[in-house]
């Protein structure tokens, strides 16, 4: 894999650190529900599929 989609994929985990922060976390930590579910859930959980589907998809195209 060649350095610049390294620096896609750190690119990534950069944003999932930032987004799982607990200062932003907090922003989402209300009572109101969203499709049945809590927002804060619905919120950890569409980060972290869109980061597992970003990730695959880099790894899938550029791997060699």
């Amino acid at each position: 894999m060649k350095k610049r989609h390294l620096q896609k994929l750190v690119l990534v985990s950069v944003f999932l650190l930032m987004a799982f922060n607990a200062p932003l976390l907090l922003l989402f930590n209300v009572s109101d529900e969203f499709l049945g579910f809590p927002v804060v859930l619905f919120y950890v959980f569409s980060i972290w599929f869109a980061s597992a589907l970003i990730s695959f998809t880099i790894i899938r195209k550029y791997n060699e």
